[in-house]
């Protein structure tokens, strides 16, 4: 066959799955609105009570109640996904933001405060991971892993960006004006590129399959999910999980100042165990390959439950650096997982609603730990117990997550 002279040495390039392109665009949309939206408000708190005459508690409790809408707004997010797709959301999301950004900038009361934030945990439900990682699990049925581990990882890197980035902007120009150059920042990067960028799907290809085999399931239901042990499993799970998270994030600091660690290290301690996310993450995907996504699910919980429990003892065993290790790994498994088990476990086509759920629990979860766990601490008596309790609580809720994917008895969709 002659080739034509137009074309005559020319291969025609392959052309890249659209998904990628999603996952491309989310990473920098994550890392921004992440590094916006919920690590700043810890940068400018101080300058907030300052500003405001306001006490710490005052203040952080705005950022509490963004966190208990967040959690509330899961379950209508999730059904707003799964009917409309991510880019109106997501979108209107970054505009919802961006506002309220601008909002919080001109913030003078406490009231109004609370009324910025109280919509800004609206804003972080349609724009942050939940949203995200249902996008990507529209796009993928193979290497789903993948993408959503790019997503994370980058994004991942919010806190180490912005967070030093902020306190320049701080130091420099005041936290109002700090915070009106990000609410450009975030406008002028998430807006556009999530009105443009972010597609629906396509409806997955005719799968094949074997005469008298069953045929994959698409998707289960909400209401088919929750009739079954293991969502509830999850939900407690991730709750626990989520608790813990910010448990140590919160706390660790005067309790190991209370064994004499200087201020310093102490934070310099919980910063490593954020770092530790990453590596964790790096690994969720070679060992869920391994050994099955949804037996790394439950094991996840007892490498958190694990490096909880070291922490008593490091007033008397070199525990601290395992502890940070096992911790942080857990916490960056957690994140995969959640979005991993439930897209392999009630498939993709009802994936925001059942995720949306089960966040529910986890979002509230975070939203109560930061006064939850100082008042079950102040009950206890000490920090050494409180950690035993969280974390015989998580290796409970890993047991019972292998016990519940042992006895399940689901349609699995096909192995991405």
């Amino acid at each position: 066959m002659v080739s034509s002279p137009g074309t005559a040495g020319i291969e025609r390039a392959p052309r890249v799955h659209y998904g990628w392109v999603i996952v491309t665009a989310l990473a920098v949309t994550e890392l921004v609105s992440w590094g916006i939206i919920y690590y700043g408000f810890p940068v400018f708190l101080q300058a907030m009570e300052r500003d405001l005459r306001a006490s710490p508690v005052a203040v952080t409790g705005a950022f509490s109640l963004a966190l208990a809408v967040s959690a509330a707004a899961a379950i209508p997010v999730g059904r707003w996904l799964d009917h409309s797709g991510p880019r109106g959301l997501m979108t209107l999301g970054s505009c919802l933001a961006v506002a309220l950004t601008f909002a919080w900038s001109r913030t003078g009361s406490v009231p109004v405060l609370y009324l910025v934030w109280g919509g800004m945990g609206l804003a972080m439900a349609m724009t942050l991971y939940d949203p995200a990682f249902a996008a990507v699990v529209q796009w993928f049925t193979r290497h789903r892993d993948r993408a959503l581990l790019t997503v994370t990882l980058v994004a991942g890197l919010a806190s180490t960006i912005f967070m030093p980035f902020e306190a320049a902007l701080l130091v420099r120009f005041g936290w109002r004006t700090a915070v009106e150059i990000l609410a450009v920042i975030l406008a002028v990067i998430t807006i556009p590129i999530h009105a443009l960028a972010l597609r629906a799907a396509a409806p997955p290809p005719p799968q094949t399959v074997e005469p008298r085999a069953p045929a994959p399931v698409e998707g289960v239901t909400l209401r088919e999910a929750l009739r079954t042990s293991l969502f509830w499993a999850l939900s407690v799970a991730f709750a626990a999980s989520a608790f813990a998270s910010v448990t140590v994030t919160v706390h660790m600091i005067p309790f190991l100042a209370q064994h004499g660690y200087a201020a310093t290290y102490a934070a310099a301690a919980v910063g490593w165990i954020g770092a530790m996310q990453i590596p964790g993450r790096l690994v969720f995907v070679p060992i869920s390959a391994w050994v099955g996504r949804r037996a790394v699910t439950g094991s996840v919980f007892l490498v958190q439950a694990t490096g909880m429990a070291l922490l008593p003892f490091v007033g008397h065993l070199p525990t601290l650096i395992p502890a940070i290790l096992l911790l942080g790994a857990g916490n960056g498994m957690a994140t995969l997982a959640r979005p991993a088990a439930v897209a392999d476990v009630f498939g993709r086509r009802y994936y925001a609603s059942v995720n949306g759920a089960i966040g529910t629990s986890s979002n509230g979860a975070r939203a109560l730990a930061p006064v939850g766990a100082a008042l079950l601490g102040a009950w206890l008596g000490s920090y050494a117990t409180l950690f035993w309790i969280v974390a015989t609580a998580l290796a409970l809720a890993g047991v019972t997550v292998l016990v519940a994917e042992l006895r399940a008895r689901l349609p699995v969709p096909p192995a991405s």
